[in-house]
């Protein structure tokens, strides 16, 4: 497979603005978890409250995930994309400009910013419904790379926080912001051949195939390592190492980089020799790095050497994952990726609150830790379940031309 016939084989324009989108939307979605340190030192914050106010966005959005799936199938994706993106907007709008010092209304702006993280579920069938089988782990996985915004979030906000305050980052955000929504209005299109709307009913069948349930629980493990770690890791070396915001932002930028850079790598070898492959090495990997990271290293730069392994085999499986998507549910792919997305979310969700537990009660992060790095472990064992009914059934030679 020659590179420049991926180019020929979809639409360019479209591809770069939904990643265009994706990107500056996984921005302000992250965006509490590098703020997180300034925010808990002017309002009194436990670590269980900083780790839920963190967590909370991860949670908002995995579930807007399937409302978004449904606007994607019935509205098409690039006016679902449009208007997820004025909700947002509005949202930072409000916040720029209230008093945000209380807690429950970070909270109340954590389920606004969820709208952000919905934005998987239209930038990502806004991309894959132009290319055909054999270029879809690739075409995904340059959408997909949409999640380097999360450190785009971790390299600026707490610098600017300090320089502007904390609150007036909510207003910096919608410069960059109106700029991606114009690029999306002029360049993004829908494809021709997008799959007829269904009903509400038809969408929940789905949930009738056991392979759903299989990609929603592998997905929760290295999107939401992924997410989760985005979110907590400004915390994570603030609280474990004394580092300040701003170098404990650039350290948190330096993992979620990593993790965010091969996504497209990730969706290129699962074409070349199979998702399922793929997946299996990147789990082996992740849950090793993770395990290893949980003892707490002696140092911090130590300790981002570890979380920077873990985050490239995270986000290498992201693209994985969303190479065997496709193939199993094209025609429901709208759908599908709300739910895989949401599982996504809730696994992020699910670390970023354990890590705050974690340190709460025992004091250290071990314990959360440990638990996720567990997960990776049960995730492979239940891919060697199913690899040989995948390749012999939905991923055979006769029904796709993609390896499975």
């Amino acid at each position: 497979m020659q590179t420049t016939s991926f180019w020929k084989a979809g639409h360019t324009p479209t591809l770069l603005a939904s990643f265009f989108y994706f990107d500056l939307s996984f921005m302000v979605w992250v965006l509490l978890g590098p703020l997180a340190v300034l925010i808990a030192k002017d309002l009194g914050l436990s670590p269980a409250q900083k780790g839920l106010m963190v967590a909370t966005p991860l949670l908002a959005g995995a579930l807007l995930r399937i409302v978004m799936g449904v606007l994607v199938d019935h509205l098409k994706p690039k006016k679902a994309g449009l208007i997820g993106q004025v909700l947002v907007m509005l949202g930072l709008a409000v916040a720029w400009q209230a008093d945000m010092h209380h807690y429950d209304r970070l909270l109340a702006l954590g389920v606004l910013l969820g709208v952000a993280g919905a934005a998987f579920a239209v930038a990502l069938p806004l991309a894959s419904r132009w290319y055909p089988p054999e270029h879809q782990g690739t075409a995904l996985g340059i959408a997909g790379a949409g999640n380097s915004g999360t450190a785009f979030a971790a390299l600026f906000a707490p610098s600017l926080a300090l320089a502007y305050g904390w609150q007036n980052v909510f207003g910096l955000c919608l410069i960059p912001l109106a700029i991606a929504f114009l690029v999306y209005i002029f360049f993004a299109k829908d494809a021709p051949n997008s799959p007829p709307s269904k009903s509400l009913l038809e969408y929940l069948t789905v949930l009738k195939d056991k392979d759903a349930w299989w990609f929603m629980f592998f997905y929760s493990v290295t999107f939401g390592g992924f997410s989760g770690l985005a979110s907590s890791l400004t915390i994570y070396f603030n609280g474990q190492y004394g580092l300040s915001p701003v170098t404990a932002g650039y350290f948190t930028a330096a993992c979620v980089f990593a993790g965010s850079l091969v996504r497209p790598l990730g969706g290129r070898i699962a074409d070349r020799i199979g998702g399922i492959k793929t997946l299996g090495i990147m789990y082996t990997l992740a849950a090793s790095f993770l395990f290893l990271a949980s003892f707490g290293l002696s140092s911090a730069g130590a300790a981002v050497v570890v979380f920077v392994c873990a985050m490239l085999a995270l986000g290498t499986g992201n693209g994985a994952v969303f190479q065997l998507v496709p193939q199993r549910f094209r025609k429901e792919i709208g759908v599908m990726t709300g739910l895989v997305g949401m599982a996504g979310g809730i696994g992020g969700f699910y670390l970023a609150s354990s890590m705050g537990y974690s340190k709460q009660l025992t004091g250290s992060y071990q314990t959360g830790l440990v638990i996720f790095a567990s997960l990776a472990v049960i995730a492979l064992i239940g891919l060697t379940l199913v690899k040989t009914r995948w390749r012999t059934t939905w991923g055979s030679a006769a029904m796709t031309t993609a390896k499975i």
